[in-house]
């Protein structure tokens, strides 16, 4: 397998935490917003994973999007563009999980996965003009 190939099984795997975030948030009831959000921040995480290793890069383990972007932009200036969707999406990685630790409602969870679109949606394309 290829390092392109890897990085985009990486994506696949990060459309599933997308897909679920979606299902979660729209066609559960009552929302599971906090595990949406969770979801999201999976993909999202996953989406700059993949643009790593297709860059021949490995990937830290951390679920840090902060730290992971800032290594896509050490790659390539233009990932500061969706930097600022990673900074936000942060916090649902890991405080989103447990009670008390994040406060988040049906706007903040639907914006997570917006956001998180725009992260995929972003690798997704370079990573495929990589060919």
């Amino acid at each position: 397998m290829t390092t392109l190939d890897l990085a985009k099984e990486w994506l696949r795997y990060a459309k599933s935490d997308l897909n679920t975030a979606k299902h979660m948030f729209n066609d559960v009831h009552p929302r599971e917003i906090e595990i949406s959000c969770y979801h999201a921040h999976q993909c999202a995480e996953k989406s700059l994973k993949a643009y790593l290793i297709a860059k021949e890069t490995n990937p830290p383990h951390t679920h840090d999007l902060v730290e992971l972007v800032k290594l896509c932009i050490d790659h390539e200036m233009c990932f500061i563009t969706i930097q600022p969707y990673c900074i936000s999406l942060n916090p649902y990685g890991v405080q989103v999980r447990y009670p008390n630790e994040l406060a988040v409602d049906d706007s903040v969870a639907r914006q997570a996965i917006n956001y998180t679109e725009i992260v995929i949606c972003y690798c997704e394309k370079i990573i495929n003009n990589m060919e």
